[in-house]
């Protein structure tokens, strides 16, 4: 296993602020839910062995044990020893297992195809906030949802208002006319003007 490049990829980690060095730190990340991966030295103590596996359930994250001393893990962060450390960001958390995977694929196979399928997750949620962004800078607005479903309530009530607005409005118009009322006298004979008329004879 070529250890340099993990380490490297470690202290790149740390440089870019995408890596939680000690029990604290780690801690306050995994509860945070930022924490990707955690990574215990090979001769860390039991009890930090079960903080570290507590606080990877606390933030549903993986925990693994690196071939590396806490001697290593130091050197390579610029600490004199480092027994657990949190990497924060998924794909740097998926170059380092992939590598950890390329030298012992027994051992760590399984947690580099979990991180490859949450760093694809994470790039398609990615792409879609970065989508939705875009559309709300140019000012796009999701399609309008059809008018009528077939089959469904609301098509029913929607045809009945529309039958209901032709019969009592105009002719040629689908609504009704807004203050309408009912004639009583509609289909009534018209009265025609006689000799009971009220309307004077003119000479």
């Amino acid at each position: 296993m070529d250890n340099k490049r993990v380490l490297s990829l470690l202290g790149l980690a740390l440089r870019g602020g995408n890596l939680a060095v000690g029990e604290e730190p780690v801690e306050a990340a995994a509860r945070a839910r930022d924490a990707r991966i955690l990574l215990l030295a090979a001769d860390a103590a039991e009890n930090t062995r079960r903080r570290a596996e507590h606080f990877a359930q606390a933030g549903q994250c993986l925990c693994l044990r690196v071939p590396f001393t806490k001697e290593e893990l130091g050197m390579a962060l610029g600490r004199t020893s480092v027994a657990l450390a949190a990497v924060t960001d998924i794909g740097l958390a998926g170059a380092v297992v992939r590598r950890l995977a390329e030298g012992d694929p027994v051992r760590y196979a399984e947690a580099a195809a979990q991180l490859e399928v949450k760093a694809r997750r994470a790039r398609e949620r990615q792409a879609e906030r970065l989508a939705h962004e875009k559309n709300v800078r140019r000012g796009r607005r999701k399609p309008a949802r059809p008018p009528e479903r077939a089959g469904g309530k609301t098509a029913g009530k929607r045809q009945a208002v529309s039958a209901a607005g032709k019969r009592a409005g105009p002719a040629g118009s689908g609504h009704p006319r807004p203050g309408a009322r009912a004639k009583p006298y509609a289909h009534s004979r018209p009265v025609k003007k006689g000799k009971g008329s009220f309307r004077k004879r003119e000479d």
